[in-house]
């Protein structure tokens, strides 16, 4: 591609997004209002588009042009079809380096003007096509650990780190790791590595590491065992258990919204004298429900099945025997 500043490729970019985006031919003042980046004045408007033009035919995009209804000015577009690349055969290491590359695209300056461009297209009136021509990056690296880890994996160095386990309540635990790579699953980012601490194979949501990464040790001293698939191993620790039961809750009226998400209201409930709603809750992990509905204290009560109601108890008296102070009531 010819050597161009950032702010033409964006440009050329948003002008290829947006002729994508429309099976209409749009005419060059159409384009000049929806696209950011071209000039006021008409001289410097018209050279500069007739330069764009001639880049993207020299780079191979299929640029059609023609007129739409009672148009007296020639419109353009681009030819989706033709555009479109055809079966791509790949080698292990090519498609592993295109998936990489796919995966920590993300520029928040140039998705932030695609969605502006699209938006003015709306707003224009023009037909678009969201699904087939936006950009839509799906997995973001704005995480702060994110570069210092990846650096580290390319080094072969070990970090440490404070990580919180469990979610936004949970206990924070510094952690020393051999990293073996960085990947993406379900939308969000896993650290992978040899946890020293442990002397076992971990998998860490990059979102959850909190404060700085501190690369530690000397370069090339991490080895990643042969073999190993790093996104299989993130799926087998982080996909939901099968359901394996269905439990009754009644919640407390206005209380525990974040268990309200995650279950089905099936109608107003008195309990204790105190109103509220049954829900009904899929069992997946049933030690790990009743920590959630333990930590709701009086505003959750089991109705059924007894076992889940028997382990959010002894959840309690645990607590009681820990910190009596702190019990619930």
């Amino acid at each position: 591609m010819p050597d161009v500043s950032s702010s033409r490729a964006e440009r050329l970019v948003n002008l290829v997004i947006c002729l994508l985006s429309t099976r209409q031919y749009l005419t060059a003042e159409r384009i000049r209002a929806t696209v950011p980046g071209y000039p006021d004045t008409d001289d410097a408007f018209f050279r500069m588009f007739e330069r764009d033009k001639a880049e993207l035919r020299e780079l191979g995009v299929p640029l059609e042009s023609g007129r739409r209804g009672l148009d007296t000015a020639d419109g353009y577009r681009i030819a989706r079809q033709d555009y479109e690349l055809g079966e791509i055969e790949l080698e292990p290491d090519e498609a592993a380096a295109v998936a990489l590359a796919a995966r920590l695209w993300d520029s928040p300056q140039l998705s932030g003007a695609a969605r502006g461009a699209l938006v003015k297209l709306r707003a224009a009136g023009v037909e678009v096509d969201e699904d087939s021509g936006r950009v839509q990056p799906r997995v973001r690296a704005g995480d702060p650990a994110f570069a210092p880890l990846l650096a580290a994996v390319q080094d072969g160095r070990a970090v440490t780190f404070e990580h919180r386990r469990g979610g936004p309540g949970g206990e924070v635990v510094r952690r020393t790791v051999e990293p073996w790579g960085v990947v993406s699953w379900r939308g969000r980012w896993y650290l992978v590595g040899h946890d020293r601490d442990r002397a076992d194979m971990r998998t860490f949501r990059v979102s959850r590491i909190t404060g700085e990464v501190r690369a530690v040790g000397p370069a090339g001293a991490v080895r990643v065992p042969d073999g190993v698939d790093l996104t299989a191993i993130v799926r087998r620790n982080n996909d939901l258990p099968p359901v394996v039961g269905t439990a009754r809750v009644w919640v407390a009226a206005g209380r525990a919204h974040g268990l309200r998400r995650l279950g089905r209201v099936t109608g107003p409930l008195e309990h204790g004298g105190r109103p509220g709603e049954e829900l009904e809750l899929d069992l997946r992990d049933p030690v790990m429900v009743a920590r959630w509905l333990a930590g709701h204290g009086p505003d959750v009560a089991v109705l059924e099945p007894a076992d889940l109601a028997e382990r959010v108890r002894r959840t309690w008296a645990a607590v009681a025997s820990a910190d009596p102070v702190g019990s619930p009531a």
